[in-house]
Formats: C-alpha cells, sequence, structure tokens
C-alpha cells in the first residue's frame, strides 16, 4: 500500500519541462509524461502515490507550477506501490493534465 501524507496542483500549461522537479522529489513520486503535453508542447511531471509534502518541487522549479497541499491525516490510496492503475494510467486520481486531488488537503492555495 502507498500512503500520501499530502497532494499537489500542477500547473502543467505553465510548465516547459525542465526535469528539475523530478530529481528533487525524494520521495521519487514524480514523473515526465512520455507522449502527453500542454498546449505549448512541453511534457509535465505527473504525481504518482507517495507524496510526503516537502515541498522541494516548490522550491526547485523556475515556473512556480506547483502547490503542495499536507493531508490532516495520511491518506492511503488502496493501491500497491507503482504507481499505476490496471489501465497503465498515474494512480493519483488525476486526469490527464496532471492536476486536481486538492480537496482532503489543508491549505489556502498558498502552498504554504
Amino acid at each position: 500500500m502507498t500512503v500520501s501524507l499530502g497532494t499537489l496542483v500542477i500547473d502543467t500549461e505553465a510548465c516547459k519541462g525542465c526535469e528539475l522537479c523530478i530529481d528533487a522529489c525524494p520521495p521519487r513520486v514524480l514523473r515526465m509524461t512520455d507522449d502527453i503535453v500542454n498546449e505549448r508542447g512541453y511534457r509535465y511531471p505527473q504525481l504518482l502515490p507517495g507524496c510526503i509534502a516537502c515541498k522541494a518541487c516548490t522550491a526547485i522549479c523556475p515556473d512556480f507550477v506547483f502547490q503542495v497541499y499536507r493531508y490532516d491525516e495520511p491518506q492511503d490510496d488502496g493501491r500497491p506501490a507503482g504507481g499505476q492503475d490496471a489501465d497503465g494510467r498515474p494512480a493519483d486520481g488525476q486526469g490527464a493534465d496532471g492536476q486536481g486531488g486538492g480537496d482532503q488537503a489543508t491549505g489556502d492555495g498558498s502552498g504554504a
């Protein structure tokens, strides 16, 4: 089982695909899209289960595309570690745009 301590909202349209966040993420729960791009033609990060809300992605991102939210209680997504559902899509409750999932988290949207 994968437990998440927080979640992210990712502004995929503002992302330029630099991939700095991928290497900065301690639990390694960010991955770049393979064949999906934003309107400007850039690949962007997607969140896999297991976020610890450490804000490393926010600290390193030159385009400020992340908002980090910490859960009041750790969330078990009920899926085995590995980050994909049966259809091979990210098992993060997010759509193809990499956004969503912030409704159970605390925060005011400032990423603080």
